[in-house]
């Protein structure tokens, strides 16, 4: 039944934020609040919607996967949104992670390279009702220039330095949120500044690549 379904899926959700973000010491209570309200079963294959409230990253399609509860939790918990922020989201795929700074945001605005995800994800959250998220397909690396300046960034997958698309449409007082390595990876948090962008690390992390003309082109 349906009804006892969604019953069962918010129990998972609980105990996902009891068990495996909150025993990590993730403790904004507006994040927590957005981990319990955002059905990340909607977000996956119907075929692992039992399991999309695991202790792990699961498969999406187009090679990518939609990231483990508690690394969305800590990235969302690291951009310190209060919520009237523009925030732009770097690698929208599932649409999960956007969803979840559409409960701690005003506008989100998302980019996703892969045209096939950017569609799913765009259409899973217009019938989730999150009008606040704008899914586009591009490369991530360059931003999205007319939508700037924003309030925050976030990045979730990995590029071997921070692109200075992403610093240029960040306001002063901003902070970025993103995976910087190629084969060893750390999670950092920038705050831009009128003498710079000082980052600090986090925690070692494991994301697929950042691509796109973007990347290559800087090479």
């Amino acid at each position: 039944m349906p009804g006892t379904d969604e019953a069962l899926f918010a129990a998972l959700r609980d105990r996902m934020v009891l068990e495996q973000i909150q025993a990590r010491d993730v403790i904004n209570p507006r994040v927590l609040a957005a981990m319990r309200t955002v059905p990340r079963h909607r977000f996956v294959p119907d075929r692992l919607r039992r399991e999309a409230y695991d202790d792990n990253p699961l498969p999406i399609g187009e090679g990518q996967t939609i990231s483990q509860p508690y690394i969305v939790a800590l990235m969302s918990e690291l951009l310190q949104l209060t919520g009237g922020e523009r925030v732009l989201e770097v690698g929208n795929g599932s649409g999960y992670q956007a969803a979840v700074l559409a409960e701690l945001a005003a506008e989100v605005y998302s980019v996703e390279i892969l045209e096939p995800l950017a569609r799913r994800a765009t259409a899973t959250l217009r019938e989730l009702g999150y009008p606040g998220v704008v899914v586009r397909a591009g490369d991530g690396y360059l931003g999205w220039p007319e939508a700037a300046p924003f309030d925050a960034i976030i990045v979730t997958a990995a590029p071997d330095h921070i692109p200075q698309p992403l610093v240029d449409q960040l306001k002063i007082g901003g902070r970025l949120v993103i995976p910087v390595g190629e084969f060893y990876q750390e999670l950092l948090q920038c705050v831009k500044t009128p003498q710079g962008l000082p980052c600090k690390n986090i925690i070692p992390v494991r994301f697929v690549p950042l691509t796109g003309d973007g990347v290559k082109n800087r090479r």
